[in-house]
């Protein structure tokens, strides 16, 4: 680890010890830097802006109450995300979920990726909003954001042997959809 990952490591653990004592604006600081990775893995989970900003906003709620009992067996991040993952699963159960339609959803993406340049962006955006919900979590955790496949199955609540085969199935679709299997010529 270099000098300057091992003072923000530091820095952030400082924070979180703050943050658990209380103090609002260090947990502000770990919301600056942790929010725009959240939003990303709720909004790819999600499908849908409005959900992942509520779950986002969920998820950090969660946090500042829970950050007190944190015991740091794992990073802050991971911690963070476990909870962001589980506040896109409650509402997927809740009495509120249901089908939302992507295509709002796909407009903002254009404009966030720049446009018409971002095209083969778009397309692999869209196909994991297509992907079945059990293949798209275990994409979006262990593919997109880095997860092992057992922390990721630990945070979904499956069977690692799960969290495996619905990977392997969200590779399989993606290659179909977007035509990178095996080509003859």
């Amino acid at each position: 680890m270099q000098v300057d990952e091992r003072a923000a490591v530091t820095t952030e653990w400082a924070e979180v010890a703050a943050a658990a004592a209380g103090d609002s604006g260090a947990f502000e600081a770990l919301y600056r830097r942790h929010a725009p990775r959240v939003y990303g893995l709720c909004l790819r989970m999600t499908g849908n802006v409005a959900t992942a900003e509520d779950c986002v906003q969920d998820a950090f709620v969660a946090a500042w109450r829970a950050l007190p009992g944190f015991e740091r067996r794992s990073g802050f991040g991971t911690w963070l995300h476990r909870i962001a993952v589980n506040a896109v699963l409650a509402r997927r159960r809740g009495a509120a979920a249901r089908l939302e339609s992507t295509v709002g959803d796909v407009e903002v993406l254009v404009s966030l990726l720049g446009g018409v340049e971002q095209a083969p962006a778009l397309d692999l955006e869209r196909a994991i909003l297509a992907l079945p919900e059990g293949a798209r979590d275990a994409l979006v955790l262990v593919a997109l954001h880095g997860h092992s496949h057992e922390e990721a199955a630990d945070c979904l609540g499956i069977a690692v042997g799960t969290c495996k085969a619905q990977l392997h199935r969200a590779r399989r679709l993606l290659e179909q959809r977007l035509g990178l299997g095996e080509q003859t010529t």
